[in-house]
């Protein structure tokens, strides 16, 4: 899928990660980061495919080096198959501080700043290393024959109400398929106009929940040589129209 709307989401890559200059703009009156990874674990997508694995591992490793800076930063992770909304397998924050400069002689802030990128560094590997955990671990009950991606609205509206900047991460095809719903699999949207309609009408049954604050970045498993059947530009119309329903302007895909 692409999203020829939206400007690539490359800040994982244009950060340093880890990098000094970034924990230095780490300050103690920004908002937490509360990071929400929604990661496909049903027939269709599989980390056994090393083009997946690899892309996954590295937007991981990239995220949880741009978004863990601070104590209160947040990480979850939640399953999408057949019950996503109660599949939520990881909830980390983080507990790092930096020590206020003031009056603090050059020693000292060297060391303060020393002190700092060793404990949050040692967060992130802890934070990296469980996530993929989670990111490797099979999924080979019933749950992995629906793919239910809508239902992950109230878990992204719940977080909204708190004091945070969230960013939410799709790891899936987006390839919704559930029972009694939408299933793309024997009935994709088969234009524009449709997927918009489908969207619209799919939508409502959320209208009272605004996701505008939110920022969306959906990591998809596609190579650049797949084909539109298998990478259905329709599917793009249809979530770009879903998420634009419920107030969301920030999309970008990896």
């Amino acid at each position: 899928m692409k999203f020829p709307f939206l400007v690539l989401a490359i800040a994982f890559f244009m950060s340093g990660c880890g990098s000094s200059e970034k924990d230095e703009k780490a300050l103690p009156d920004q908002k937490p980061i509360h990071s929400i990874l929604f990661i496909d674990k049903t027939e269709s997508v599989s980390v056994s495919n090393p083009f997946i694995l690899n892309k996954y591992k590295n937007i991981i490793q990239s995220l949880v080096d741009l978004n863990i800076n601070k104590a209160g930063d947040q990480l979850e992770i939640y399953y999408i198959h057949e019950n996503t909304s109660k599949a939520r397998c990881l909830n980390l924050v983080a507990r790092t501080t930096k020590d206020s400069e003031e009056g603090m002689n050059a020693t000292d802030i060297e060391a303060n700043k020393n002190n700092y990128e060793l404990s949050i560094a040692k967060e992130r590997k802890l934070i990296f290393n469980m996530a993929m955990e989670k990111l490797m671990s099979e999924n080979t009950g019933a749950s992995n024959r629906e793919t239910n991606i809508s239902v992950s609205v109230p878990l992204v509206s719940d977080a909204l109400k708190g004091n945070e900047d969230v960013r939410v991460y799709y790891f899936s095809d987006m390839i919704e398929s559930v029972k009694a719903g939408r299933d793309f699999h024997i009935a994709p949207p088969s234009s524009t106009e449709v997927a918009q309609e489908w969207a619209k009408t799919d939508a409502a049954k959320y209208k009272d929940l605004n996701l505008s604050s939110a920022v969306i970045t959906v990591i998809l498993p596609f190579e650049a040589t797949s084909s539109s059947k298998e990478n259905n530009p329709h599917v793009t119309d249809y979530w770009k129209a879903y998420f634009g329903e419920l107030g969301v302007n920030q999309i970008s895909e990896l």
